[in-house]
C-alpha cells in the first residue's frame, strides 16, 4: 500500500495537470449544510411533503464515496426518514459514523455515536445534547467544527473513508468525559472499554427495511475508538441508570459507555474512531491504516487533498460566486453513494446473507447502497464520466451481487434484496457504463444476471418476497403491460402498473443496446441467440405504448381486457398507478423512444402543446426523479431554445445555496447531479445511449478533467443570468448545429463553444438533421 505521502503528491499531480496550478480552494465554496432545512425553493410543497421538503442531507466530513459519513447529530435515532441531523435543531448530541442513505427516506444503520461533556455527567442523548450556534460551526466536506456551548467545548472532526479524528479542546477547568453509545433500535447493541489498550469497542447489528422488514441482515457495524489520556473513572449506562466501574453492558436500548479524563484548560484531547462491517479486527486494521499517528493537521490536510482533487475534476470559471457554491456544492453532495463497503484488506460481508465474508479482487472498492431508481438518471452517467474506473469497480459490485446471490437486485441498500422502488435499473447503470466504453468489470456475468431478471421469475415464493426478481414481470410478460387487477404484491410500493411498464419497456431498451454492442471478446452469446433476445427485447422497449391511452394522449391506467380506466380526468392528479406523481408527470417517460412518444401523442404539434403546459401549468414538478429528463425534451421537437430557457429558469429557482436550498430529497445525490449537468450544459435523457441534449451552459468557461489525461472543454461567450440562449455553436473549431453531441466528443477530449444571449434563436438546433438521433430503429 502507497504511504500517505505518495498518496498526496498522485493527488496534487493530477489536480495540477487539470488546473495548471492550484489559485484557489474550491473546498471554500462547498457549505455542508445545504438541504438539512425545510425546503424554501419555488415548488416547495407543491407536490411533496413532511421528509419530501427536506433534501435529507449531511453535513459530513468523509471521502468521495468512502464507508463512513463522519456527522454531527441532532437527532438520536435510526429510525426511517430520520437523518441524523437537521439545521433547524437546537442541540448537538454527538458526532456519529453514519451510513444514512444520503439524501433519501430510508434509515442509518450499524453506526454508533460519541459526545464529550465536562462538568456534570449527562450521558443520554436527549440529555446531554449542547446547544450551539450556526454562526459558530464550519461545515466542509473535509473538516467540521463546533462550539458546543453549554459545556465550552471546542469540537474538531477530520477522517477518513473508514476512520475519523476527533479533536475536543475543553475550554473550562472541569471533568472532561467521553460518551459513546452503539445506535441499536433495536436494543441488540453491545459496548466494553478496554482500559489496558485505552479502547472503546462494540457493535450495532444491522436490519433491513422495504423487505423483511425489521429482519437482519447478517452482520454488524463493528466499532473501534482510541483515546489517549489517562482516564480516572469509566463505566456503563442503560436508560438513567449508572453502573461505575463496569467495563461492558449489551442488549438493550440506552446502553452506553463512559470515561472521565482530568484535563487542564485549553488541553486539546484527542480521539480516533474507525469501524468495519466485518469484525472488530477490520475495524482495527482501517484504524491502524487509514490513522496509524495522532496528527489531527495532518489528516485534515489529507482530506483536504482528496477534496481539492475532487472537486477539479471540474473547473469552473465565473464572476457569479453564488454559482461556484451552488455546482460544488452539488458536486459535493453526488459523491455521497454507492459507498464504499470493504475493509482497507478488501474483506466484506457476503450480499445478502452476510456471511461468509468475501475478499475483494486486485484492489479495488465492493460498493454498496444503491438508491438504483433515482441515481441510474443523472448520478450514474456523471461517475462515468468524471471517475470511470471507479465506475467500473461499482458495476462489478453488481455483478459480485448477483454471483453471490442468484439474482441481480434491484434497489440494493444495507447490503440485502430490496423491492424498495420500481424498474430494473441496474440494467440501466450496468448498461450506460457499457454503452460508453468502461471495460473494468464482467460484462457476460452482468449479461446473465441482466438477462435472468429480464425473461425468469424466482422458482420460490420466499425468493420472490425476499426481493429477487422483477416485481410482477409475468403480468408484464403476458399482457405487455401491468394490469389494474395486479396488485403487485410484495413490493414497497404496491400497484403502480403503469409507472412499472414504463420503467421495464426502457430497462429492456437497454439490455437490447447491451446486446447489440457486445464486443466479440466480450461476448459468450452465439449470434443467433443475441439476435433473437435482441429482437425480442426491442419489441417489449415499445410496450410502453401500452399504456400511453390514445384519446388523451396521457398515461393511464389499463385492465386486462384491455380497456383503459374511464377517468379522463386524472392526468393531474395523484393516483395509485403511477409512482410518485400523477400521469402527466410519468407520461414522458419513454426517453428511449421519444419520437414513438410523439406518434402516441397525436404528433409533434400535439406533443409541443402538452410539453409547454408542464411548465405553463405549473405540473413540472423537479423535486422528484420522473419529471428530471422532461425540460431537455424540447430538443426532440426542433425547440431547444424552449429546453434552454426551462433548464435555467429550474436550476434558478430550484437550487438555491441555502440550507432550504433542494427543492426535495436529494436521494443518493440524483438530485445534485442534475444540477451538475445542467450547469456543465448538458444532461443525460437516456442513459444507455451515447447521447448527451444540449442545454444551456452558465459558465463562461467550464472544463472536465479526464481520466484519460484529456480535458473537455465549454466555452459559453456572454454566458450570464439573462444570456440562457444559444446563439450558435463550435465543436472543435467547426460549426456545430446539432442539439446533442456523443460520449465521444468528450472522451476523446475538445472544446465545445457556444455564443450565448438574451434572446431565443429559433433557427439554432431545430432542423431535422439537428435533432437527438432515433433510437428505436
Amino acid at each position: 500500500m502507497k504511504s500517505t505521502l505518495s498518496y498526496l503528491l498522485i493527488l496534487c499531480s493530477l489536480f495540477m495537470s487539470c488546473t495548471g496550478h492550484q489559485e484557489e480552494s474550491l473546498l471554500s465554496y462547498v457549505d455542508t449544510r445545504t438541504g438539512t432545512a425545510p425546503s424554501i425553493t419555488h415548488t416547495a410543497g407543491l407536490f411533496g411533503k413532511n421528509t419530501e421538503e427536506y433534501g435529507q442531507t449531511l453535513p459530513a466530513v468523509l471521502e468521495p464515496n468512502g464507508m463512513n459519513f463522519w456527522t454531527p447529530q441532532t437527532q438520536d435515532t435510526e429510525i426511517k426518514c430520520k437523518a441524523p441531523y437537521y439545521y433547524k435543531d437546537k442541540k448537538i448530541q454527538g458526532f456519529r459514523n453514519s451510513h444514512w442513505i444520503v439524501g433519501g427516506c430510508t434509515q442509518d444503520y450499524g453506526s454508533m455515536t460519541l459526545m464529550p461533556v465536562s462538568g456534570t455527567l449527562k450521558y443520554l442523548p436527549q440529555d446531554r445534547g449542547s446547544l450551539f450556534s450556526h454562526q459558530e460551526e464550519t461545515a466542509t466536506p473535509a473538516y467540521y467544527s463546533v462550539l458546543l456551548k453549554d459545556y465550552s467545548i471546542f469540537a474538531e472532526m477530520t477522517g477518513r473513508s473508514r476512520s475519523a479524528i476527533f479533536r475536543f479542546t475543553y475550554n473550562q477547568p472541569e471533568d472532561a468525559y467521553l460518551i459513546v453509545n452503539p445506535n441499536s433500535d433495536e436494543g441488540e447493541g453491545y459496548i466494553e472499554i478496554d482500559t489496558i489498550k485505552k479502547q472503546i469497542r462494540g457493535y450495532n447489528p444491522v436490519h433491513r427495511i422495504y423487505q423483511g422488514w425489521g429482519a437482519p441482515a447478517g452482520y454488524n457495524g463493528y466499532f473501534v475508538i482510541e483515546y489517549q489520556n489517562e482516564i480516572e473513572e469509566y463505566g456503563t449506562f442503560r436508560h438513567d441508570s449508572l453502573f461505575a466501574g463496569q467495563r461492558q453492558i449489551a442488549d438493550g436500548t440506552g446502553i452506553g459507555a463512559y470515561l472521565r479524563f482530568k484535563i487542564h484548560p485549553e488541553e486539546p484531547v484527542l480521539i480516533k474512531a474507525a469501524s468495519s462491517f466485518t469484525d472488530m479486527e477490520g475495524a482495527q486494521k482501517n484504524l491502524d491504516t487509514e490513522i496509524p499517528h495522532w496528527n489531527f493537521d495532518r489528516t485534515r490536510q489529507e482530506l483536504n487533498s482528496i477534496w481539492e482533487q475532487r472537486l477539479s475534476q471540474v473547473t469552473v470559471q465565473t464572476n457569479n460566486r453564488n454559482d461556484k457554491e451552488k455546482f460544488y456544492g452539488a458536486l459535493y453532495r453526488a459523491s455521497f453513494l454507492p459507498r464504499t463497503f470493504n475493509d482497507v484488506d478488501g474483506r466484506y460481508p457476503s450480499f445478502s446473507t452476510g456471511h461468509p465474508f468475501r475478499q475483494s479482487a486486485n484492489g479495488r472498492n465492493y460498493y454498496e447502497d444503491y438508491s438504483m431508481w433515482d441515481t441510474y438518471r443523472a448520478l450514474h452517467p456523471l461517475i462515468n464520466i468524471l471517475t470511470p474506473k471507479k465506475a467500473g469497480d461499482m458495476m462489478q459490485s453488481l455483478v459480485d451481487k448477483y454471483e453471490q446471490s442468484g439474482w441481480l437486485p434491484i434497489f440494493p441498500c444495507w447490503n440485502s434484496y430490496t423491492a424498495a422502488m420500481i424498474g430494473d435499473h441496474c440494467i440501466s447503470a450496468l448498461g450506460d457504463a457499457y454503452i460508453k466504453g468502461i471495460r473494468n468489470f464482467d460484462i457476460n456475468k452482468a449479461c446473465e444476471g441482466m438477462l435472468r431478471n429480464a425473461f425468469k421469475t424466482p422458482s420460490t415464493y420466499e425468493e420472490y418476497k425476499n426481493g429477487m426478481g422483477r416485481r410482477a414481470l409475468n403480468s408484464y410478460l403476458k399482457y405487455g403491460y401491468i394490469p389494474l387487477e395486479d396488485s403487485v404484491p410484495e413490493a414497497f410500493h404496491t400497484c403502480e402498473q403503469v409507472s412499472r411498464t414504463l420503467e421495464y419497456a426502457y430497462d429492456d431498451f437497454v439490455l437490447a443496446q447491451v446486446l447489440q454492442k457486445l464486443e466479440t471478446s466480450d461476448d459468450n452469446f452465439p449470434d443467433p441467440q443475441k439476435t433473437e433476445l435482441y429482437d425480442t427485447l426491442m419489441i417489449r422497449a415499445r410496450y410502453y405504448r401500452n399504456v400511453i391511452n390514445p384519446g388523451t394522449g396521457y398515461a393511464q391506467g389499463r385492465y386486462a381486457d384491455g380497456s383503459f380506466l374511464s377517468d379522463t380526468g386524472n392526468a393531474f392528479s395523484f393516483t395509485r398507478f403511477i409512482t410518485e406523481g400523477a400521469p402527466c408527470h410519468y407520461t414522458w417517460y419513454a426517453p428511449h423512444d421519444v419520437y414513438g412518444l410523439m406518434e402516441c401523442m397525436g404528433g409533434k404539434e400535439k406533443y409541443i402543446a402538452k410539453l409547454d403546459s408542464m411548465f405553463s401549468e405549473h405540473r413540472y414538478w423537479h423535486g422528484n426523479e420522473p419529471c428530471h429528463q422532461i425540460a431537455y425534451l424540447f430538443n426532440y421537437a426542433g425547440q431547444p431554445w424552449k429546453t434552454q430557457r426551462e433548464v435555467r429558469h429550474i436550476m434558478e429557482t430550484e437550487y438555491l445555496n441555502a440550507p432550504g436550498g433542494l427543492s426535495g430529497n436529494d436521494d443518493a445525490g440524483q438530485m445534485s447531479a442534475w444540477y451538475v449537468f445542467s450547469a456543465m450544459g448538458f444532461y443525460p435523457v437516456c442513459p444507455g445511449t451515447p447521447y448527451y441534449i444540449i442545454g444551456s451552459p452558465s459558465f463562461p468557461r467550464m472544463s472536465i478533467c479526464l481520466e484519460n489525461g484529456k480535458t473537455f472543454t465549454i466555452l459559453a461567450h456572454n454566458a450570464n443570468e439573462k444570456n440562457v440562449y444559444i446563439q450558435s455553436a463550435r465543436l472543435n473549431g467547426k460549426e456545430y448545429d446539432k442539439n446533442y453531441f456523443t460520449h465521444q466528443d468528450i472522451v476523446q477530449g475538445g472544446t465545445l463553444e457556444f455564443q450565448m444571449g438574451p434572446n431565443p434563436n429559433p433557427n439554432w438546433g431545430a432542423s431535422t438533421l439537428s435533432l437527438p438521433p432515433e433510437t428505436m430503429k
